[in-house]
Order: structure tokens, then C-alpha cells, then sequence
């Protein structure tokens, strides 16, 4: 799954950068895909042998490979997740809930970020809250996964009415209103890409 996710932000590249030239530096795309190309190819030489493992290794080769902020930010969403998590064989709802519960808190302590920011935190926590409602209701992962997603596609469409706290585009005041947050855009990516994976694998 988490090779099919590398995959799509390689893939997502010219587009992420796209929505980042609007009001950032431009560089988001690239970025993203130096650290999915980074932690696909540790994934496929690296001895994984939980779920634990899969996100760590992931995080800190996007922290490494990436460098600036979003490297530290989305490799802490990754491997955030997981810092205190007792080792799992296999993934289900209530364990995803978990890890995305601990690395958002993470995030949102090393980012200082909250939701209202304009920043990936306005995906991040509402498919974060999602997949814990979707463990308190009993639902499997597919569906969990597929209910995280569209909250942050929520989200994505929330930061186009958001002026921007952080980065380039906090000077932008006003003139950031109408556009997406590229940080969130790659949130709701990720969760689209586990839920494709899913849907094609089930």
C-alpha cells in the first residue's frame, strides 16, 4: 500500500506543484515526490516486519530526503504515529486511528499549526477524527479509509476560503483566499491513495 502511495505523489508532482505556485514557493510537487521516491525505495530493500516499522521507515526517509519543513512535517506525520504504538502485524481501523491520532497531535506540536491555518493540519485532523469515529462505530478499514479521505477532501476545500498563518503566503494576506493549501492537497492523496490501494487489492 505505502508503495502505491509513493507512486501517486511521484505521480501528483507537477500538480502539487501547480496548486503551491499559486501562493507558495512552487516547490511542494517536487519536494513530495523526492520523499515518496526516497521511502519506496528504502520500503523495498528494508526488512518490515510490522506496521510500525512501514511508517517509521517512511517518515524518516522523508525527514532525510526532503529537508525544510514539509520534510519534517509529513515525516512526522508518518513516523510521529507510531513513536509510542506497540508493535502490530497487521493494519485495521482502530490501529490507523491511532497512529493518525498520535502523529496529528505530533504535527501539530512540532508545526504549532491549528485548523483555520491554511496548512495540512485542515485534512489531517478531520480524517484524523473520522477514522476514530469510523473505529467507534465498528467499521472496517476499507470503509474507515474511504471515510478519511473525504474529510479531507473537506479540508482542501476549507483552506480556499482560509487566509494563510504560515509560509509565502501568509504575506499574501486576502489575495490567498480562493486557493488550496498544497500541504492539505497531499493529506487527502495519501488518504486517496490507501483507499484506491484498498479498493484494487480487497
Amino acid at each position: 500500500m505505502f508503495l502505491h502511495i509513493g507512486e501517486e505523489i511521484i505521480n501528483a508532482k507537477d500538480m502539487l506543484g501547480k496548486i503551491d505556485s499559486e501562493i507558495g514557493d512552487g516547490d511542494h510537487g517536487a519536494g513530495m515526490a523526492t520523499g515518496a521516491e526516497a521511502f519506496t525505495a528504502k520500503l523495498q530493500e528494508a526488512s518490515c516486519h510490522n506496521v510500525n516499522a512501514v511508517f517509521k521507515v517512511t517518515g524518516m526517509e522523508m525527514m532525510k530526503s526532503m529537508g525544510g519543513a514539509s520534510g519534517v512535517i509529513f515525516g512526522t506525520m508518518f513516523s510521529g504515529g507510531v513513536k509510542n504504538l506497540p508493535a502490530k502485524e497487521t493494519l485495521d481501523t482502530n490501529t490507523l486511528a491511532a497512529i493518525f491520532g498520535e502523529s496529528t497531535e505530533a504535527v501539530k506540536k512540532r508545526g504549532k499549526a491549528s485548523v483555520g491555518d491554511k496548512t495540512m493540519i485542515d485534512a489531517l485532523e478531520p480524517a484524523s477524527e473520522a477514522l476514530k469515529k469510523a473505529a467507534g462505530e465498528g467499521k472496517g478499514l476499507y470503509d474507515s479509509v474511504a471515510d478519511a479521505e473525504e474529510a479531507a477532501n473537506q479540508g482542501v476545500e476549507y483552506t480556499k476560503n482560509l487566509e494563510a498563518k504560515f509560509g509565502r503566503a501568509k504575506t499574501l494576506g486576502e489575495r490567498a483566499l480562493g486557493f488550496q493549501d498544497a500541504g492539505a492537497t497531499s493529506v487527502w492523496l495519501i488518504f486517496k491513495s490507501m483507499r484506491v490501494w484498498m479498493e484494487k487489492n480487497e
